[in-house]
């Protein structure tokens, strides 16, 4: 195994993003940027031994800031945060004081808000032991930033190994009660962006999932038995798709109250034989199908559009601030945000 950088592009006030390149003795490798946290790149082989990238992302850091990605911006690879998916009405209530977040989805606010974690630049420090190779990112929030209360101390740390494990632990720690919902949005493509995803296969551990109405969970946890959102069994996204106009974006619930690192997940596809196994210690997963991901001319060539790729989201529930009987993501001081999500790349 081994692990390697290099400067990946500048932003606008001149500092310096880096690329962490993992790679492990199977020649899988994993690329890693400290701008957002960003997952760019994941090379593995097919059936057939052919290495290719399985994850939509850029080469060029210039193209992560470009306005035409960010016009139509799909959160491509980044960490999400502090509160990934949706807060109604961006309306926080934390010990009798109301915070109001920016409204930056509809009229609900998403991801952390106007400039999340998605769009910081990380500390960086590698590591490498006998058994895996990483990259910790450290970032400061502080307090109010995109109106949050607290000061919070936030290291993800991703660590890739010989089993084709790429993990992603998060934890935090806060000096003033706030909530915290952090989570990885990368797309995954198995077929190296050859065709789109909906041919994918997708099986789920989840019996249930949170009923919503215009993104936004109604608060009550549903079966999914004989709905177009029942993936107990593995099934194309296709096949149901005539009755989801748009795809899947949805929550599912895997009833994980103890936090055990759990199997929830398989994404697999015929053609190149890759699959992806998904383990998490987070009670839910948002599935989303890419319906709204921007076609893009990137070095001449139109890439991505509709359903280029599919993003399989390990968090807490949408909207969990307005929901006491969901798991909470309260974070008050004293107390260690700690969650773990692994993709395992297999054939």
């Amino acid at each position: 195994m081994k692990i390697q950088s290099d400067i990946f592009g500048k932003l606008a006030d001149g500092r310096e993003a880096q690329l962490f390149e993992l790679q492990n003795d199977n020649k899988v490798t994993v690329k890693i940027s400290n701008y957002g946290a960003i997952i760019t790149c994941i090379e593995t082989p097919d059936k057939n031994g052919v290495t290719e990238n399985i994850v939509c992302g850029f080469n060029k850091l210039e193209d992560y800031l470009c306005e035409e990605y960010l016009g139509s911006y799909p959160y491509f690879g980044a960490i999400i945060g502090r509160f990934g998916n949706r807060i109604a009405k961006g309306h926080l209530e934390i010990e009798g004081k109301t915070y109001e977040l920016a409204i930056n989805n509809g009229p609900n606010h998403l991801h952390g808000g106007l400039v999340g974690f998605d769009k910081k630049l990380w500390e960086a420090e590698t590591f490498e032991n006998e058994n895996s190779v990483g990259v910790k990112l450290s970032y400061m929030s502080p307090h109010l930033e995109e109106n949050y209360p607290g000061n919070l101390k936030v290291t993800c740390i991703y660590s890739f190994n010989n089993n084709n494990e790429l993990g992603i632990e998060y934890l935090a720690e806060t000096d003033k009660t706030t909530v915290v919902n952090l989570t990885n949005h990368t797309y995954f493509n198995l077929t190296a962006g050859k065709e789109n995803i909906l041919n994918h296969e997708l099986m789920l551990t989840a019996t249930k999932m949170t009923e919503m109405v215009e993104q936004i969970p109604t608060g009550k946890i549903i079966p999914v038995e004989n709905t177009p959102f029942d993936f107990t069994t593995s099934k194309t996204f296709l096949r149901d798709m005539e009755k989801l106009p748009t795809g899947y974006d949805d929550n599912f619930v895997f009833d994980n109250k103890a936090g055990e690192l759990k199997y929830i997940a398989c994404l697999k596809e015929a053609t190149s034989g890759r699959k992806v196994e998904v383990y998490t210690t987070q009670p839910g997963m948002q599935v989303y199908t890419g319906y709204w991901n921007p076609e893009l001319i990137i070095g001449g060539v139109k890439k991505f559009g509709s359903y280029s790729g599919v993003a399989l989201e390990t968090q807490h529930y949408p909207d969990s601030v307005h929901h006491n009987h969901f798991p909470t993501t309260l974070l008050k001081p004293g107390e260690l945000y700690n969650e773990k999500t692994i993709y395992k790349f297999k054939v």
